[in-house]
């Protein structure tokens, strides 16, 4: 079977699969489900993309970028970032590059709109995300964002 991932907009028709979309039980301390990204991606408007992975009909995950935000106001107000904020997975479809599709989609957005650096973050330990993001080239920064390891990779 050839698979042919894409990323869509989340639709009145789509919404319903994506509040239902679950990651494996245990990667839910790592990852925030859906319905907590597509109410911050209505709180944060114009500087949130949010999408959903399909592969054909099927629904395999969700991801949302964050698109030139001021990163910490106290310590620079000048620093804006872009990256990406959120990658949920289907439990079923885990393992199949369906995350890896995600980040390089997002990546290839960010290229479009003038990035040249694309960050990320995520929950330290052993079992959170972090060799995943380091298999595809992001670096450790050195800073935490509410705890969370920050990642950066050169676009």
């Amino acid at each position: 079977m050839t698979r042919s991932p894409r990323l869509e907009r989340v639709t009145p028709a789509t919404v319903d699969a994506a509040l239902a979309l679950r990651v494996h039980p245990h990667q839910e301390r790592n990852v925030a489900p859906v319905t907590n990204s597509l109410a911050e991606a209505y709180a944060y408007g114009e500087t949130a993309w949010p999408r959903l992975i399909l592969d054909g009909d099927r629904l395999v995950g969700f991801v949302m970028a964050f698109l030139d935000i001021v990163w910490d106001e106290k310590k620079d107000p000048g620093d804006r970032r872009s990256g990406l904020w959120r990658l949920n997975i289907s439990a079923d479809a885990q393992g199949a590059g369906y995350g890896r599709f995600a980040v390089e989609a997002v990546a290839e957005e960010l290229r479009r709109r003038g990035a040249d650096r694309m960050y990320v973050t995520w929950e330290p330990g052993g079992d959170g995300p972090g060799e995943f993001y380091r298999r595809l080239g992001f670096r450790t920064t050195g800073e935490k964002s509410g705890g969370q390891t920050v990642g950066v990779l050169d676009l």
